[in-house]
Order: structure tokens, then sequence, then C-alpha cells
């Protein structure tokens, strides 16, 4: 018998077509990967077969059950972790599960059997705000909220994105135990080597199924888009005596907690570097006090000439930013947002216009510069917002995870504009759970419960460390960390 039966299903958002004759099958007990890049309809695929969303043609049933006519029967059944957590920030860890528990009409301990193994890895943080807990931590417990009822079904929803490489590699391992309990599970993931723990793969794009077989069969069969060819780089324009980050002794301590504990480290003009660690180990707080977000507890730092301790208006305005969620203003037209952020800037009007016409036609945008931005390809926002980023032509652009949940292929483009910014001069400072990006980068520091461990080119490290490429050299730093709260 089949867990889940997908036929024919279709979804119209007005005139955009979400879902287009959808057909599959998933068995029971298996790990069914739904991939495919942003905007494919996966999402709209998961809450359909949740019973949160309706399709308009077709029908869909799990474990037998169809979706429309036996919804209570579905939602009995199944455990649904979406991509953002769904979890109550202002909520303790015991409070979040307790609530989910009650939604189920049972407890946690009638439950407590199959959560176990990775509940009691939060458990003594229990009394926690769920909102004050790291990436790895909210996923243990998002999880155990989705399998407190005890399905037999579970839908997951890109639940690692944004997640470091170990944490991932633990939460894979908690399927595995899950599998071996009979559960099906359908999960929706960016990243190759989760793609491959999957029993069998559909490939979704532009609403339609463009292939089912196993990973491997999908992997080489769609190759330019999940396997596209290593980039080349031969370095930004460095000077050795130019430094635009200097730090020493640098530290930011929350009352009696470390969150950065005495890093120091420089970056040169024009270098890419790739600033990594595990969720928890201090990134964003360093990144606050580079861009003036927040200020230093001790040490000393300079930011494109400018000390952050005193100088932090002075640093917002000689850098560029971007976040994961691209920093654009979704309701305003392309050109709109690039005269917004260059009047955020402190640029001239004329100097705007002039420069606005360039990076149109440079992005090929020229005819869709009075498109709204939310109705843009994901790709194409992330060109944008890059763009935008630098086009104040600032010292250099802090890029915190900005390809997080993006397709291999669209995630090559993006760092093809690195490239060429990085050719001009501009120093690159990137965040990244993709280790494959890790090795695009000029060098490379680690850190692990808020120091340094590492740093130097990627050669180096493999080297240093004797291990054949940046995942396991980040995985085996990782693993010391002590910090288990954070």
């Amino acid at each position: 018998m089949k867990a889940i039966e997908v036929n024919s299903v279709s979804k119209h958002y007005g005139k955009n077509i979400v879902l287009n004759n959808v057909s599959f099958s998933v068995n029971k007990g298996e790990v069914f990967g739904l991939i495919g890049p942003d905007g494919a309809g996966k999402t709209t695929l998961f809450r359909i077969m949740a019973t949160l969303l309706l399709s308009e043609t077709g029908s869909v049933a799990v474990d037998g059950f169809d979706v429309v006519k036996q919804m209570k029967e579905i939602r009995r059944r199944v455990g649904y972790m979406p991509g953002k957590f769904s979890l109550y920030q202002d909520l303790t860890v015991e409070e979040n599960l307790k609530f989910f528990a009650t939604l189920f009409n049972t407890t946690i301990e009638e439950g407590y059997d199959v959560i176990k193994a990775i509940y009691s890895q939060i458990e003594p943080f229990k009394g926690r705000k769920a909102g004050a807990l790291s990436g790895g931590m909210k996923q243990k417990l998002a999880l155990s909220c989705a399998l407190v009822h005890q399905p037999s079904v579970l839908f997951l929803d890109e639940p690692t994105t944004g997640v470091d490489p170990v944490s991932r590699k633990e939460f894979w391992e908690m399927l595995a135990s899950l599998k071996e309990r009979g559960i099906t599970i359908v999960v929706a993931t960016p990243y190759i080597d989760e793609i491959r723990r999957c029993d069998s793969v559909a490939f979704l794009h532009k609403g339609k199924i463009q292939g089912i077989g196993t990973a491997n069969e999908i992997l080489i069969r769609f190759a330019d888009i999940f396997n596209p060819p290593m980039l080349e780089h031969i370095g930004g324009r460095k000077n050795v005596n130019d430094e635009v980050i200097h730090v020493e002794h640098l530290t930011k301590a929350f009352g009696n907690f470390y969150a950065v504990d005495d890093i120091s480290f420089s970056v040169k003009r024009g270098e890419i570097f790739g600033f990594l660690g595990a969720n928890g180990a201090g990134k964003t707080t360093v990144m606050h006090m580079l861009t003036g977000l927040n200020q230093p507890t001790g040490g000393h730092g300079v930011v494109a000439g400018y000390d952050i301790s005193t100088q932090y208006e002075e640093i917002k305005k000689h850098i560029g930013y971007m976040s994961q969620k691209f920093s654009l203003y979704e309701d305003l037209t392309v050109k709109e947002n690039i005269r917004l952020f260059a009047g955020i800037y402190g640029m001239r009007d004329d100097e705007i216009a002039c420069k606005t016409e360039e990076l149109l036609v440079r992005l090929k945008f020229v005819e869709h510069k009075d498109t709204i931005v939310k109705s843009l390809p994901l790709g194409w926002k992330q060109k944008l917002a890059f763009s935008v980023s630098i086009f104040h032509e600032p010292s250099v652009v802090f890029l915190d995870e900005p390809t997080g949940g993006v397709d291999p292929a669209t995630r090559r483009q993006f760092w093809e504009l690195i490239y060429d910014a990085a050719a001009k001069g501009i120093t690159v400072f990137v965040t990244t759970h993709y280790m494959d990006e890790a090795e695009y980068c000029d060098r490379i520091s680690i850190m692990v419960d808020g120091k340094i461990r590492a740093i130097g080119t990627p050669a180096e490290l493999k080297e240093k460390f004797h291990l054949p490429d940046m995942d396991h050299v980040f995985t085996y730093l990782a693993r010391q960390a002590t910090r288990k709260s954070d």
C-alpha cells in the first residue's frame, strides 16, 4: 500500500501556475525527496498534502485517506515541519512541546517514546525560550513538536536550510532512526548530500514533475542544475599592505557569557574571506560588531579605516550588506529598490540616475525596471540584492548566508558576481553553510565556541588537518565544540 498518492494536482495563484498536473506516489516507510529550485511549487504541494490548502484539480491520499473528504483523519496521522520551524519564539522549549501535544489531544508523556532520542538532547534547556535557541536546537525542538502525536507520515519542508553542516548530519541521523520505526518521510532539501540520503526523489521545476527516480539517477540526469562545473578563481586584487578589516583581541560578553572570546584576524582589499562556524559559534555577533550594529566589550577593530567602537556610524556608510533574505523591498519595483538603497547610502541624485541605467543594462534588467520585486525569479532577486549592496562601491561587502536554500546552479551564478566584485577591489566577507562555497574563498576562518580555531586558504587547512575537503575540516573542528546551550 502507498503511503501517499498524488494524482494530477494543479494549483494557480492568479495567473501564475504553481502546480501543473503533478502526480507521484510514496511507499510506506520510505524517505522521499521533493527537490527543485525556489518557486518550483514544493511548499504549495506540502500544504496540499498536509490538508492546509486545496488543489484545483486531481486528488491526494495520505495513508489511504482523501485530503478533502477525510481531512481530520489525515491531520491525526501526519507531522508537518515547515521551513520556518513553526515555533512560538516567546514560549519555552517545554511550553512549545506541550502546546503542540495539546493540539492533537495528547501529552508529552504519551508521545515521549517517539521523541525521546531527539528531545532528550534539548530537554536540559526546557525552560529556555525558543527564540533564544541556536538553529540546531530549534531544529530538534520543531521536529519533536511535529512528532509528539506519533504520526505515521512526516512532511519536512527544507528543515535544514540555514543550519550548519554538523547539525544537518545529526538531523539526518534522527531521520534514519524515524525511518526504522516505519515512519514515512517526505522531505525537501537543496543540499546534494541530503538528496543522496533519500530512497527516491522527485524533481519539481516550474510546477511540473521533471523526473522521478533514485537520487543518483536524478542528479545525473539534471547535472546542469545540481552539479554545475566548479568555478575557477585566480584571486581578487589584493595588496598585502592594504587591510580593509583588522581585528585584535576582540571580545563580546553578554553577562558572564563570552559570545566572542579574544579573536584576531585581518582581511585584505579585494579578498574573499569566508567566515565559518557552527550555529552558536559567534559568527553573527562578530558580523554585528564589524558592521556597526553592536559594539565590542573589549579589544580593537577597524573596518574601512574606521574604529568599530567609536566610529560605527561611519562604518555603515562605507560598507555593503546582504542577508539571507536579500534585504530587498518586495512591494517596490526593481528601479525603486535601487534608488532607495542608493539614497540610504548618501549618493547624489545625478549619480544615482546614471549608475542605475548602467546597472540595469549590465544585469539585463532594462525591460524589467518597473517590475515588482516579489514577482522576480529567485536568481534575479539574488543578483539585484547583491548589486544593490555594492552599488555605492563600498570598501567591503558583508554577505550573511546569501545563498541559503538555493539550488547549486543558481548559487554558482551568484558566486560569479562575487568574483567580479573582488576583481574590482571590493573585499567580500561571507558566511555560508555550504562547504563547496568555502572552497571558493581566498581564505577561511572557522569559529568554535567564540574563538577562531583555524584560519588559512582552503588548501592550507586541508593539508594542516590531513582531510580531503572543507566539509571534513569543518566537521572535525565543529565537533570539538563544548557549548551546548548556545
